[in-house]
């Protein structure tokens, strides 16, 4: 199944809430004449973009080819979330890797926020960031394990931006009886995520990056200078970089094979009256529950409430998402019921066996970042820096991600499908436990 095509009209954005109300950025254009330069970059995502800008800042000669549109899959279309440290735990980073593997892990996650946070400022990027994000448990059972994190963090890594929240002050913050307490981390936040991207992208070409959009790669040819192939023309490089987290197909095996396609959905309410908004979620915070196919929520700045989530079982998009979402919403809101939907879209991520970034050095001089598992906006633009520091020679924070082990799925890519409905009947099942 062609990912890039079969739930998207090739080349155009998707109707999102995001997309309506993006800035304005032109059009680039697409490959049409051979080219060379020192890197080429496969995906105009987080990743891509960050590398490309960080190499052209180096003063290397950059072109980056994008299928589609610049922040056209994930980074343009996610729940906007940028959390702390990595996507996996810290006491389970410790039982995993040690103790001192999973504090420099824990600080590369911290800087991927400060990154995000300069960018914005140095970049002047607009996508109305506002700190806050709540991690709000749906069983009783899980509150003291949430008690008990924020005070391992605040303890064992010196971080005062998270604190507990029992059931009583979630009540006052949340008119919901979905959840029982959970923690707020203040230390992260939420934005918009289409026009970072967009941001990401103009400050790449302001640095000297080519970026070509609606040029999609057909062919590699690894060597001493990797040949890229598109439709009509072709990129030699010294340096080539796959960044196409959930996308990247059959492009290279050493990669799909350990990145799992998966599709998650979106719906944004109608404005609501100021009110009614706040009642929803009174201090602004994003929220993100304690189910493995999470729900994961936040008010637009125009008081509508932007909802993700609900499972699927296979890589085609609902007929009717707005309606298929809308009720897991109405599970967490009810008082909702009349309030109309009026975006509704999906998009496609990459996750790990282990929820940690599969990066790689393919070949001496082809590297690849993705599989961030639903934490990409801090560590895919961290991962792009790294990808840069390598090619400029400086490999050691890149090693200390590629030493991640990251087991290949079963059965490679040919097994996708199966493999995919068999996880999220299995966590779908623990999630009702």
């Amino acid at each position: 199944m062609d990912l890039l095509s079969e739930n998207d009209v090739p080349g155009a954005y998707p109707d999102s809430y995001y997309h309506a109300t993006a800035h304005a950025e032109p059009d680039l254009p697409e490959l049409e004449q051979n080219e060379q330069c020192d890197v080429c970059i496969i995906g105009g995502g987080y990743t891509g973009l960050s590398t490309a800008l960080h190499l052209a800042q180096s003063g290397l000669d950059v072109i980056l080819l994008e299928a589609n549109r610049v922040g056209w899959g994930a980074s343009g279309r996610n729940g906007g979330q940028l959390g702390s440290g990595q996507r996996v735990d810290q006491d389970q980073l410790e039982t995993m890797f040690g103790v001192e593997k999973a504090q420099a892990l824990w600080r590369l996650g911290e800087e991927s926020k400060a990154l995000v946070h300069k960018l914005i400022a140095d970049h002047k990027i607009e996508c109305g960031y506002h700190s806050g994000i709540m991690y709000v448990d749906h069983r009783r059972r899980f509150v003291e394990s949430s008690r008990a994190y924020a005070e391992k963090l605040q303890n064992d890594y010196g971080y005062e931006q998270i604190r507990f929240i029992d059931k009583s002050e979630l009540g006052e913050i949340m008119q919901t009886d979905a959840y029982h307490g959970g923690v707020l981390d203040s230390g992260a936040g939420h934005l918009h995520p289409l026009n970072f991207a967009l941001g990401l992208a103009r400050a790449a070409r302001s640095a000297g990056a080519r970026i070509f959009e609606n040029s999609r790669v057909t062919a590699v040819e690894n060597g001493p200078t990797p040949t890229v192939m598109t439709e009509k023309a072709t990129v030699k490089a010294n340096h080539l970089v796959y960044a196409c987290n959930g996308y990247i197909g059959e492009l290279e095996e050493a990669v799909s094979t350990r990145v799992l396609p998966i599709n998650n959905y979106i719906i944004a309410t109608e404005p609501m009256d100021a009110a009614l908004a706040q009642s929803l979620i009174a201090n602004n915070a994003a929220v993100a529950d304690s189910r493995n196919v999470i729900n994961y929520f936040r008010l637009s700045p125009d008081n509508r409430l932007l909802f993700g989530g609900g499972e699927t079982y296979g890589y085609r998009f609902p007929s009717d998402i707005k309606s298929y979402v809308r009720r897991y919403m109405l599970r967490v809101y009810p008082q909702l019921e009349d309030v109309r939907i009026d975006y509704g879209w999906g998009g496609t991520l990459g996750i790990t066996f282990n929820r940690l970034p599969h990066i790689t050095q393919v070949e001496p001089n082809i590297m690849s970042a993705s599989g961030y598992s639903g934490h990409g906006i801090g560590m895919a633009t961290l991962c792009g820096k790294l990808l840069a520091e390598a090619i400029n020679g400086s490999t050691r924070r890149f090693d200390l991600m590629e030493s991640i082990p990251n087991a290949p799925f079963p059965g490679g890519t040919g097994l996708r499908q199966p493999l995919l409905v068999l996880a999220m009947l299995y966590y779908s099942l623990r999630d009702k436990i």
